[in-house]
This record gives structure tokens, sequence and C-alpha cells, in this order.
């Protein structure tokens, strides 16, 4: 078990190394991946996860897009944050300042799961200004009833208690641990996907960092603004996500009319794992909608 993620170790074989860059921002040392011209994506990975989960989907959405990728803070290769660093805004912000250092002004933001809030976070306190937002599931709806109160509270019990997260890392070691964990979302991916799950679920920085979002999410503030939300939506939910089920994203379109809503069938909670041809045919279909991204894309994006 390591501290944190090794850039040298860990690092070595990370999928789309050479767009990997590190950047000092917000007080932070940052690692982010950054490929491809045109208009900018900003993608933002859900918790527990790192750039990795993007290793599929953003090469190909870097054949017209200038596409900029960050571990969160306390995941992958970005430090820990101090303070409120790991609560929804204190994330949001802390992108926030990551974006003014890379001189990235986003046409559109791609979050999945948890990065679908701070997605959201963003846009309502005007850090990617008008830009779009695509929700990959989602998750913008607290847990329900006292599960909501429950589930945190656990969270931060076992963030404030190092042999939990040493406990944790190490049974991530076992056969069959991450599979499992991944098979319970709904998903199936490749075994170079588990590889890289497994690799920073040995990590107790990584660990750490994940317990610590968890213990400090509060959707409460985020979900009564919805309804001020105008901005371009669009909410992608797929029919098999046992993390974060399909009713979630219609309470959402339920909020926010103006969203645009698609069910996907035969996919779980990591569907753009799964189908990253499928995603990005929506994500440029959501560009194209955005006038400042649409007026440097190809009529027809070069998906091929």
């Amino acid at each position: 078990m390591r501290v944190r993620p090794d850039w040298d170790r860990e690092g070595r074989d990370w999928p789309n190394r050479a767009a990997s860059r590190f950047v000092r921002a917000s007080g932070l040392d940052w690692h982010v991946q950054v490929m491809g011209e045109g208009p900018t994506v900003l993608m933002l990975h859900g918790s527990g996860a790192a750039t990795h989960s993007w290793r599929d989907l953003a090469p190909r959405l870097a054949r017209d897009f200038r596409v900029v990728a960050p571990d969160l803070p306390g995941h992958g290769f970005t430090a820990m944050p101090g303070g409120d660093g790991l609560t929804l805004p204190g994330m949001a912000r802390a992108l926030g300042g990551l974006l003014q250092v890379l001189e990235a002004s986003p046409a559109l933001v791609v979050g999945h799961s948890a990065g679908a809030a701070i997605a959201l976070q963003m846009r309502l306190e005007g850090q990617v200004g008008d830009s779009g937002v695509v929700s990959i599931n989602g998750a913008l709806r607290p847990f329900p009833g006292s599960a909501g109160h429950i589930f945190p509270a656990m969270a931060r019990l076992l963030f404030l208690n190092p042999l939990a997260i040493q406990t944790f890392a190490w049974r991530a070691g076992r056969p069959g641990a991450v599979s499992r964990l991944i098979e319970g979302t709904g998903s199936t991916i490749d075994a170079a996907g588990l590889g890289y799950y497994g690799q920073l679920l040995r990590t107790t920085g990584h660990v750490a960092g994940t317990l610590g979002m968890m213990a400090n999410w509060d959707l409460q503030p985020l979900v009564a603004r919805l309804p001020s939300y105008d901005g371009p939506l669009t909410l992608l939910a797929a029919e098999g996500d046992r993390a974060v089920p399909v009713e979630v994203s219609r309470a959402v379109k339920a909020m926010a009319p103006q969203a645009e809503l698609i069910v996907l069938p035969g996919l779980g909670h990591l569907a753009h794992e799964e189908a990253p041809d499928r995603i990005a045919d929506i994500v440029r279909r959501a560009a194209r909608a955005q006038p400042a991204a649409a007026a440097r894309l190809p009529s027809a994006g070069r998906s091929a």
C-alpha cells in the first residue's frame, strides 16, 4: 500500500500519459491531461476515479476539441486539499483556479456522477461562463431518507480513522475485490480499466481523498438552486446503473425542464467507459448546440 499514487510507479503506464502535465493552481499540485485542439471541453470524473476513467472517451473527443481532464483534489495524482477543499463548493472554486492557470474557457463541461454535480456548481457560480453541461449518470440528488445522513457520517468516521483507510486499501488488493466493486455499479469494463482502479484503490491517499469527498458532500444547496438553472443541460442516464438510478436524472429534468434527458439502455454507472463512441457522439451533438463551440466545429464532427 502506498500513501499517494506515485507517477513513476502507478503512473508509468497511465492511459494517455503523453497528455499529462502537473500544474500548480489554487494552492494544489494538480495532475491534468490536455489534448486536442478546438473548443475546450472540461471533463470531471466521479468520486473514487481519476483521469483513467476518460481513457477511451477523451481521445475521441480530442479529434474535435481541446480536452482538459484533471484528477479531482485528493484523487489520483492530484494533491489532497486542506480546509473545505473536499466540499462541493471547495472543489468547484479550486477547479475555477485551475482553469485560470490553464487559460481555459470551457464551451462544455462533461461530468460523471459526482463530477456532474461539480459541473453544475461551477456553472451556477459563473466559473465556466455560459458553457453547457453534459451529466453522465449524475449524482445530483442526496441519498433518500436517513441514508442521506448516515452515509456521510460513516464516511466521515472512516476518513478520520487511518486504520480503516489502510484496511480498505489492503482489501482492494485481494483477488476479485475491484471487479466485484465495479460490477456492483451495473457496469462491465475491460481488464485494463479494472487494473487502473485497482492501482488507485490500493493507495491510502486516494482512498482518503474518496472518503473525504463523501464525508464532506452536501447536495442540498445545489438541489435547491436547480430550478433556477436555465443553461444547456444534457442528462445521460443508464438503465442498468445500480449506483445512481435513472429516476435521479428524471427528477432533475422535472426541475430544469429545458434539459434533455437521454436514457441509455444496456449500460451501467460507467457508461462512458463501456460505450465511449456512443457517449462521444452525444457530447459532440451537445457541443454543436453551443454557439461558441459550433462555430469552430465541422458540421458533423470528425468522429470517424
